[in-house]
C-alpha cells in the first residue's frame, strides 16, 4: 500500500509561496518545550523551502512536554541573529528558561533591531515582553502571561494569533498551525 502526503502552498498574489534560501532559528526550552509548536510551524516552514536550525540551552537533545526527543543544532549562545530570516521562541512550560535569560533578550532585540520575523507562542512572548520587544505591540500569548504583556507596555489580543508588523504571536498549542502561516506569509513577501 502506498500512501502520498499532499501539502497545500500558501497563495500569495496569484504564486505558491517559496523559502528557499530563507533561515530560520527555533529556540526551544532543554525540557518542557510544547511539542506541537515546534513540530506544526517547523513542517510548515520547511514545506515551503526554509532551512530551519533549532537552538536550546545546554543540551544536545530537547525533550518536549509529551515526548517528543529532538536533536538541538545549535546552543542559544552561538545564535547569530545575522544568520537568519527569523527568529522563533516556542512555548511549553519549559519557555520559562527564557523569561530572564540575557542571551535570549539579547537575540529577540537585535532580531527586532534588524527587521527580522520574530515569533513567539503560548508563554514564550514573556520573553520577548521582558526584552522590550513587545512595547507598544499588538500581541497574544496564553492568558497567564497577559499581565506580563500589558505591564511591560504591549496591548493584549484575545485571538489565537496576532500579527503586528514583523511580530507574530500566538496563544499556544491550538494556534500552531495559524502561527507557522502567518510567519511563513512574512517571511515569503
Amino acid at each position: 500500500m502506498v500512501f502520498f502526503l499532499v501539502l497545500g502552498c500558501v497563495q500569495k498574489g496569484g504564486d505558491e509561496m517559496n523559502l528557499t534560501g530563507k533561515k530560520v532559528v527555533m529556540i526551544i526550552a532543554p525540557e518542557n518545550f510544547r511539542d506541537e509548536e515546534l513540530m506544526r510551524p517547523k513542517e510548515i516552514l520547511q514545506g515551503y523551502g526554509a532551512k530551519v536550525v533549532i537552538a536550546s540551552k545546554g543540551v544536545e537533545v530537547a525533550t518536549g512536554m509529551l515526548g517528543a526527543s529532538v536533536p538541538v543544532d545549535l546552543d542559544i549562545s552561538d545564535v547569530n541573529v545575522d544568520d537568519y530570516d527569523a527568529v522563533i521562541f516556542v512555548g511549553g512550560s519549559g519557555a520559562s528558561t527564557y523569561f530572564n535569560d540575557t542571551t535570549a533578550h539579547e537575540i529577540a532585540k537585535t532580531a527586532y533591531e534588524k527587521g527580522r520575523v520574530i515569533g513567539a507562542i503560548c508563554i514564550a512572548p514573556s520573553t520577548l515582553a521582558n526584552a522590550g520587544v513587545l512595547n507598544g505591540k499588538r500581541a497574544t500569548s496564553w492568558p497567564s502571561e497577559r499581565k506580563n504583556l500589558e505591564s511591560k507596555g504591549a496591548t493584549y489580543v484575545e485571538q489565537p494569533v496576532v500579527v503586528d508588523g514583523k511580530i507574530v504571536t500566538a496563544n499556544g498549542p491550538s494556534a500552531a498551525s495559524e502561527f507557522g502561516k502567518k510567519i511563513a506569509e512574512l517571511l515569503g513577501s
